[in-house]
């Protein structure tokens, strides 16, 4: 099944030509735009023989649904196939690291996690169905091409796919500002799953319960949390830091 949807941003629609160009049905640019981004942005499209089509910008605002939309917007085409985690899984030859992102509903905090994910080599990024946002143009944009390199796996029960994972001998680590353990003390090399909740509420208690062990990132200063694509990239920095020392 696929379906239309609009990308705007030049470094999100860069990265779609770059990685996935059949997918581009038309890219619209603000006919104002002839600065060298807009060239280099005409060339690459003449290129990948798609059609650019100059328009206004109270036409683009309409199209993203944002006039952040840095004068460009591009019409697209996915392809819709189910990802499953065993669909990521059957494929590692490697010690497995996937992020486990519970309730985060805001597009730039899983835009910014799907960037920092790409950045540091998780294989699969999960998030419930339910209650959770999904791939929108503002997350395509924030993850600036990480949208289309990193899985994105949905599951109708988050409990659940993380009871499978400990099946499959994955550490379930959860991240809570209470825990006893602190990040620098637990080791890492080996399979791990990552769940960190919405910057307010945390984890859910099943998802917390379900956990194999919770850890907490060491604060030194006067703010009491941090955002969720932060917390982020500090546990898959610690992770890829300890892999990278043991190999």
């Amino acid at each position: 099944m696929s379906q239309m949807r609009y990308i705007f941003g030049f470094h999100a629609i860069m990265s779609c030509l770059r990685q996935n160009p059949g997918s581009i049905q038309e890219i619209y640019l603000d006919s104002a735009r002839h600065d060298q981004r807009a060239r280099d942005l005409f060339k690459f499209a003449e290129i990948k023989n798609i059609r650019l089509i100059p328009c206004d910008n109270a036409r683009l605002a309409r199209m993203a649904g944002t006039v952040h939309h840095q004068g460009v917007v591009a019409n697209i085409t996915l392809i819709q196939r189910h990802i499953t985690i065993e669909d990521v899984l059957e494929t590692l030859h490697e010690p497995a690291l996937l992020l486990i992102l519970d309730g985060i509903k805001d597009p730039h905090n899983l835009g910014a996690c799907l960037r920092v994910a790409d950045a540091l080599g998780v294989h699969a990024v999960i998030a419930p169905k339910d209650r959770s946002v999904g791939l929108t143009a503002t997350v395509h944009k924030v993850a600036s091409g990480a949208a289309d390199t990193v899985p994105f796996v949905t599951v109708t029960n988050l409990a659940r796919t993380l009871r499978e994972l400990k099946q499959q001998s994955i550490w379930i680590i959860g991240t809570a500002a209470d825990a006893t353990h602190s990040l620098e003390t637990i080791t890492l090399d080996g399979p791990v799953a990552w769940v960190l909740g919405a910057e307010h509420e945390g984890m859910r208690r099943l998802t917390r319960e379900t956990c194999d062990q919770l850890v907490r990132i060491p604060m030194v200063g006067s703010v009491e949390s941090l955002n969720v694509s932060v917390s982020a990239g500090i546990c898959l920095f610690e992770t890829y830091r300890q892999r990278v020392r043991k190999g």
